[in-house]
């Protein structure tokens, strides 16, 4: 997910604001060597920009106000839940779940009730899907349709145009039967005989010009030589009178001429059939530009809506077209209203994040915030709008209108504004004032960890601004600011082994690539190059485009001009690197071992599938994805291509075509990979007990086979794992020793389970002990070994999961539950909650939903059950739950 604020990262900027040369010995002799005893080059090298303002919703309770939603969503009319799905997105938005915001917006398109909703959410979809048209190409040659979101047809979508005035209609032909049945109408020097009956009935003003009280009712010739139609649009209007059917091909300018009388004269139907026929004329980006303003100047909501869908369509390269933004920008409260009915909010939410994710700190950003402004209709509404048009207005740097607008965000109770105001406070040079605001909702509000992090900012010395992130980390360990100011810091001191220590802390359980390329200049600095080329690889390897020092210089010069210190490896000299650093389950290694491998190998297919596996594990599963794509696009055979479309398709959650895939490839041909993905898609998929043994019988073809012992291993080590789900504990021993023989050092960890189930616990303390002294990063290993102890080494080794990962949710359960059972069950609340501040989690949710429910807290344990229904509303246990504690409600 992209963030905004402060560097713009994607922006492009001259290059000679920065010459990393000179940071580099490249040519030996004759550039100074970078020295940590050279301040001057410490600066700047080593600079952290402030914390990023995050353009997103950011309540303070994010629980509270997901338990609200859930609520309102339980009993609102149907014509509301749309924009209440389109709320839950923006808040699983601020939280960073990408999985969680696809389903809300799902949620939203399958809950619209009106033709512009589903437009709007089915664009949307289409916006966050965009990249995996391989997908659906891949599903469709499994047979499977994958066009969920496709284009909607406006004509038939909307309902047709009724005349109120066709009885009233009626009864004054009936009664007005005396005159003649045919009249004339002279335009310029020709004359097109009507109906005079059925040209009445076409509108009341033409009822009541031909059969009222007007001199016209009373000739059989009438001049409408001044209304703009021409005699060939005449002759149109008259064959629909008579008709009630416009004729199939139809010049455009004549039914925009004929679109425009029947507006001057009310006739509604026509006017409907020409909106419907106009509609279907819109088949490109220009026909959408020329039409969209006679549409909305003309009040033809049809057309007006096809126009917009060609747009929406496009996303997001339509809105690099100036013209189209010009319209989407510029259009008032009615025009909104005849373009895209009551969505309006939810379009220009759409816009706006593409326009944000195109430039964040463009005019056409600025000037679609100002329409979602205009849009909103409560109070939730104006929160997400005002923030974000504050960002952009900061960026800009439009200081006034930024504090105008985080102002009234704050003002309606988004207090995560306040960030803004603080900076606009230190730019004015108010940095007291900006520290007294941070002050204010510290004491306010339960404090969250941004509160201090932002209040650090604004600290007098060093020292407070130190304590601040400490409790910003506290709170939130997951922010990544305090870890890279504390390291900088530490850097800048000389206080080497400190300062890396301080940000691996945060790369070994998020990997956040700013805190990748501030370890990579603490290691220009130390002139630790071979380190330094690891980290700018691993950067390339999840971002290819980084743009490093707040954008100004792409990362892949940095890896050019790195690469000249250190000494190039063989082929066999790579893969026993590989070897070593997949042993030590050193992913950012081994990835970097995987960039280089991949300038130089001819085998690029089987390369790019390895990087997909680590970047999983180190869960990246965008960049995963995309090397998998590029796996298939370099696969060496027909069969190897089949297999990486088959992991595709699983990995997306499509298994069962994944299990398709791995069966065409061993048609072809018997292949460790083909095999493997067969095992693993099979045992995934099948809900019988009994597949087990075909698992088992796969997984051994796939040994057969020939391949490294990278894969082997893995292969070993799940072989063992079903060995083990089928209680043939000696035989799962075997694959996990086998495994461990070719290095698979993960198998330490099936073979403690193994030890463990034959009430061995001492020996499956130890073989996870080995696992630790091993791992690189091994806070799963740890976790995984507090099963092994006493209750106080338990507690020992789960504080040590926490330290090395607060992301997971075991190690808070854990002592939870423990505090609960010694009746501590404020303590036992807390501990979750200190956890649920900062990680969104279900089953911590629905532990404490148990806890509330526990103690009689009926409200706090419906609130938590909404909350966490809102992860997972088919949730069983959690339903349960909210079924018992609703009739304890009163």
């Amino acid at each position: 997910m992209k963030t905004f604020f402060p560097s713009e990262s994607c922006k492009e900027t001259h290059l000679n604001a920065l010459n990393p040369q000179s940071w580099l010995q490249v040519e030996r002799g004759k550039l100074s060597k970078v020295s940590p005893h050279s301040p001057s080059s410490l600066e700047s090298l080593i600079k952290v920009p402030d914390p990023p303002i995050l353009p997103f919703f950011k309540p303070v309770d994010y629980v509270e106000v997901l338990a609200q939603i859930h609520k309102e969503l339980e009993s609102c009319p149907p014509h509301e839940r749309s924009s209440l799905y389109l709320l839950q997105f923006q808040v699983f938005k601020g939280l960073g779940d990408l999985k969680l915001m696809r389903r809300s917006l799902r949620s939203a398109w399958l809950k619209s009730i009106t033709v512009h909703e589903r437009l709007v959410f089915g664009a949307w979809l289409k916006y966050e899907k965009r990249g995996e048209e391989l997908i659906s190409d891949l599903l469709s040659s499994c047979g499977k349709c994958a066009k969920e979101f496709g284009l909607i047809d406006i004509g038939s979508e909307l309902p047709s145009v009724t005349n109120d005035n066709s009885v009233a209609n009626a009864a004054m032909m009936n009664h007005n039967t005396y005159l003649s049945e045919s009249i004339t109408f002279r335009i310029g020097d020709e004359k097109v005989i009507c109906d005079r009956q059925k040209m009445a009935a076409l509108s009341p003003p033409f009822q009541s010009m031909l059969n009222g009280c007007f001199l016209e009712s009373l000739s059989d010739n009438i001049d409408l030589s001044k209304n703009d139609i021409s005699p060939a649009g005449m002759r149109v209007i008259s064959e629909f009178s008579k008709t009630g059917t416009l004729p199939e091909q139809l010049p455009t300018d004549l039914l925009l001429e004929i679109m425009v009388f029947s507006n001057k004269f009310c006739c509604e139907n026509l006017k409907d059939s020409c909106d419907r026929k106009l509609a279907t004329l819109v088949l490109s980006r220009n026909d959408a530009i020329e039409l969209l303003e006679y549409a909305l100047d003309e009040n033809c909501p049809i057309l007006a809506s096809s126009c917009l869908q060609v747009f929406l369509q496009e996303l997001p390269e339509c809105l690099q077209d100036e013209r189209v933004v010009e319209i989407l920008a510029s259009v008032n409260h009615l025009h909104r209203s005849i373009m895209v009915g009551g969505a309006s909010f939810s379009l220009y939410c759409l816009l706006s994040q593409v326009a944000m994710d195109l430039d964040p700190g463009s005019d056409k950003s600025a000037l679609l915030l100002e329409q979602l402004v205009d849009s909103t209709e409560n109070t939730r509404q104006k929160m997400i709008a005002y923030h974000m048009l504050g960002c952009v207005r900061l960026l800009k740097k439009e200081y006034n209108e930024a504090e105008r607008f985080f102002k009234a965000a704050v003002n309606e109770g988004h207090v995560y504004s306040v960030v803004g105001l603080a900076r606009l406070g230190r730019i004015n040079g108010k940095k007291r004032e900006s520290y007294e605001k941070l002050n204010s909702v510290i004491s306010d509000y339960t404090p969250l960890g941004w509160m201090y992090q932002e209040r650090s900012l604004y600290c007098d010395n060093d020292e407070k601004r130190w304590e601040d992130l400490e409790k910003a980390t506290g709170l939130d360990p997951t922010l990544t600011y305090p870890y890279m100011y504390r390291a900088a810091s530490l850097m800048k001191r000389q206080n080497v082994e400190e300062s890396m220590g301080e940000i691996n802390k945060i790369l070994g359980f998020k990997l956040a690539v700013e805190c990748l390329e501030l370890r990579f200049c603490f290691f220009l600095v130390l002139e630790d190059y071979r380190s330094a080329i690891c980290d700018v690889q691993a950067i390339l390897t999840i971002c290819p485009d980084y743009r490093m020092f707040e954008g100004r210089v792409p990362a892949s010069q940095f890896q050019t001009l790195v690469r000249e210190h250190v000494p190039s490896w063989t082929t066999a000299d790579c893969w026993l690197q590989l070897y070593d650093r997949w042993s030590a389950v050193d992913d950012i290694g081994s990835l970097s071992v995987i960039y280089q491998m991949l300038e130089s190998e001819a085998a690029k297919g089987v390369l790019y599938f390895r990087q997909s596996l680590l970047l999983l594990r180190l869960n990246c599963p965008e960049a995963a994805m995309r090397s998998l794509q590029l796996a298939r696009q370099h696969a060496s055979s027909e069969h190897e291509r089949l297999v990486y479309e088959g992991w595709i398709l699983y990995d997306t959650g499509h298994c069962d075509e994944g299990l398709t895939k791995a069966e065409e490839s061993i048609s072809l041909s018997r292949s460790f990979e083909a095999f493997f993905l067969k095992a693993y898609a099979l045992a995934d998929s099948s809900q019988d007990p009994t597949c087990s043994s075909t698992v088992v019988s796969l997984l051994q073809d796939a040994l057969k086979c020939p391949s490294d012992r990278l894969r082997k291993g893995q292969a070993l080590n799940n072989l063992g794992s079903v060995y083990v789900d089928s209680g043939k504990l000696d035989l799962a021993a075997d694959c996990y020793i086998n495994a461990l023989k070719i290095r698979h050092t993960r198998a330490h960890q099936g073979l403690a389970r193994v030890h463990y189930l034959k009430n061995e616990k001492a020996a499956a303390y130890e073989e996870m002990t080995k696992l630790i002294e091993k791992a690189r990063n091994n806070a799963s290993a740890y976790e995984k070994r507090s099963e092994y102890c006493e209750r106080e080494q338990t507690k020992i080794d789960l504080e040590m999961v926490t330290r090395l990962d607060p992301l997971r949710v075991y190690p808070y359960r854990y002592r939870a539950a423990v505090l609960m059972d010694n009746h501590k069950e404020k303590e036992a609340i807390a501990e979750l909650s200190r956890a649920i501040a900062f990680k969104a989690d279900l089953h911590l949710l629905h532990l404490r939903a148990a806890f509330h429910e526990h103690i009689g807290d009926v409200s706090g344990a419906m609130r938590d059950c909404r909350a966490a229904l809102s992860f997972d509303p088919n949730h069983q246990e959690m339903l349960e739950l909210r079924s018992r504690v609703n009739s304890q409600e009163p």
